[in-house]
């Protein structure tokens, strides 16, 4: 709970276990990443900060249940919902692509649906700022994401855009 204001928030901490420097970097870009996208269809951001050494940062909880669950429980989510499901997602997906940023993690576990109805993109940790010289987002060879949604050409050489998150 939000002590400052009246809501339920979730936070995302770096666990102790994985405070190496390079964590560290990737968790800072990751809260630069978020808190610098702002739609009706990305996940919010509240604020960061540090505890006890623990780099943190606030989102709001969102009461519903994540993509994935809904298919599990549903099977097949009717046309008509799964049309607004899609649109909300790619309008998410243009926004973060209209500054540069590619996910490179989209997959039904980061699609939240409130209970409300609405639909939000979360999980920016391995989204990328993406140069447009070379559109290159891995480094030193490792393939990072989830491999049933990564797009041929991130499998092949790395490479990822915008391309890579809608294949996803």
């Amino acid at each position: 709970r939000d002590l400052h204001n009246p809501r339920r928030v979730a936070v995302k901490v770096l666990p102790p276990e994985l405070g190496t420097a390079v964590a560290f970097e990737r968790f800072a870009r990751e809260i630069r990443t978020h808190a610098a996208l702002h739609h009706p269809h990305i996940l919010g951001f509240i604020e960061s900060g540090d505890a006890a050494g623990l780099p943190f940062y606030v989102m709001p909880l969102v009461d519903g249940e994540s993509l994935r669950d809904k298919l599990r429980r549903e099977g097949r989510i009717p046309l008509p919902e799964a049309a607004r499901i899609v649109r909300d997602v790619a309008s998410a997906l243009a926004h973060a692509h209209a500054h540069g940023v590619v996910h490179r993690d989209v997959k039904p576990e980061n699609v939240l649906l409130a209970d409300d109805g609405r639909v939000k993109v979360a999980d920016f940790g391995l989204a990328r700022a993406v140069s447009a010289e070379t559109q290159h987002t891995a480094t030193g060879g490792v393939l990072i994401g989830t491999v049933s949604y990564l797009a041929p050409e991130l499998v092949v050489d790395g490479r990822a855009d915008a391309r890579s998150d809608v294949y996803a």
